[in-house]
């Protein structure tokens, strides 16, 4: 198989999206709620630990030490700048205590301005492109110093020490953010991987990330087949609640089932109810192939790729099987290959961060004859004898290979709750909220 596929791998189509998604100012909110914490532990850790000569350009009065006491985040907000990236606003109060026990609540705000950019690696990395920061004071247990010393102090601020702490609260989101390119495991031997083709878009609908899927079989890159059509993310709705928008496109699933049958997860061994003296009974030159009463048993293979197709409101999986029908054990003796071509029905769902696929029953099936040594064999009688077995036992023993489902494209930390699955012709929208899962410990 790794021979095979090397030989393949020259013929990788050129590199365009088969899905994506949105973030849309709604799901930028909740990530900019659950950074408050972050954002307060990260301050915290250095800005407790500095004088104030230290944040502020200013020498300290004799004989006292102006000491950070406490740092609180306020307020912490992202906003959308359409075409660029996005705005980090921190107001930060601080409780500033010089000797004996004065105490003063300065507020400090930073306005940061971020964009994402593709590493040389392929990862996705935010970054800061530029930085203020201004300070006030709020209120003091002296008396209220004059407006013009305040101003000094905003003046005076050292913004090369805070605008470091805020290219340090960017080293946990673009850890999460490298997350998004991990290979995540479909079957013991074939793995999916969601690369990044560009960096992100900003618009006023949101943010929005072209992805292209990739499979390994035995750790190998395997060819997908060209999509028909290239795939672009749809437009978002102007006012989508969700937090998050995912697209699937037809494409995406074809090459999910192709990669599952590249890796042989799908060759099937069928149990029949059938002996070689029922079979027999039915096809005469049996008995001349058999002296003993066998069981008989069917071998499924792919004859061609398996195919989705997306209709509004469902999908479909349609397969191009050869069924090898024989008896003996361990060597099988193959009397009889019959063409199956039929289409089931999927279900979606998403549960956590995995799409849960299955196969929801046999909708088309049609048989007949690829080759006999028992001599012609009508096709009436080709559906009397196998037809129930392979309605049943084909949907049944694909869903055991799909039932832990496909990892979603995902930053680590993150689950996806509230969702909804809505098909359309040539692709899916999986539109979602976010959820930050508490760290055990």
């Amino acid at each position: 198989l790794s021979i095979l596929l090397s030989l393949l791998v020259p013929a990788h189509a050129t590199r365009s999206p088969d899905c994506g998604g949105i973030l849309t100012p709604s799901g930028l909110s909740y990530f900019a709620e659950v950074s408050k914490p972050h954002a307060e532990t990260i301050l915290r850790q250095d800005l407790m630990a500095s004088t104030v000569p230290d944040l502020l350009h200013v020498s300290p009065k004799s004989g006292s030490r102006n000491q950070v006491t406490s740092v609180t985040v306020a307020e912490l907000t992202l906003t959308l700048i359409p075409d660029a990236g996005l705005r980090l606003s921190i107001d930060v109060e601080l409780g500033i205590t010089s000797a004996p026990s004065t105490t003063k609540v300065m507020r400090l705000s930073i306005l940061s301005d971020l964009h994402v950019e593709m590493n040389p690696e392929g990862n996705l990395e935010m970054v800061t492109s530029a930085c203020k920061t201004s300070m006030e004071e709020t209120q003091s247990t002296e008396e209220m110093e004059s407006k013009s010393s305040s101003s000094d102090v905003e003046k005076d601020i050292n913004v090369d020490k805070i605008c470091l702490e805020v290219s340090k609260l960017l080293l946990l989101p673009n850890e999460r953010l490298m997350s998004l390119t991990a290979q995540f495991p479909v079957t013991p031997s074939c793995e999916v991987q969601y690369l990044p083709l560009a960096a992100p878009m900003f618009s006023e609908q949101g943010i929005t990330i072209s992805l292209q899927t990739t499979f390994q079989v035995v750790g190998m890159a395997i060819p997908l087949p060209v999509s028909p059509v290239p795939f672009s993310m749809p437009e978002p709705a102007t006012s989508s609640p969700s937090h998050l928008t995912l697209a699937f496109s037809e494409h995406f699933y074809s090459s999910l089932f192709f990669a599952l049958e590249m890796a042989g997860a799908f060759n099937m061994t069928i149990p029949s109810p059938l002996t070689t003296a029922t079979m027999a009974q039915k096809i005469t030159q049996m008995g001349s192939l058999f002296q003993e009463d066998l069981p008989v048993t069917l071998q499924a293979v792919f004859r061609s790729s398996p195919r989705v197709v997306l209709e509004e409101g469902k999908a479909a999986l349609k397969l191009f099987l050869t069924v090898h029908v024989g008896a003996g054990s361990p060597a099988f003796q193959n009397f009889l290959s019959v063409h199956v071509d039929t289409t089931a029905g999927l279900l979606l769902s998403v549960a956590d961060t995995r799409m849960m696929i299955s196969a929801a029953g046999i909708e088309e099936i049609e048989l007949s004859l690829a080759a006999s040594d028992v001599g012609p064999v009508p096709a009436a009688l080709l559906e009397e004898l196998f037809l129930p077995t392979i309605r049943a036992e084909v949907p049944a023993q694909m869903n055991v290979v799909l039932s832990e489902g496909i990892y979603l494209p995902h930053i680590s930390s993150f689950t996806y709750i509230d969702v909804d699955v809505v098909i359309h012709k040539d692709y899916v929208l999986i539109p979602c909220n976010l959820k930050l899962q508490a760290r055990p410990g």
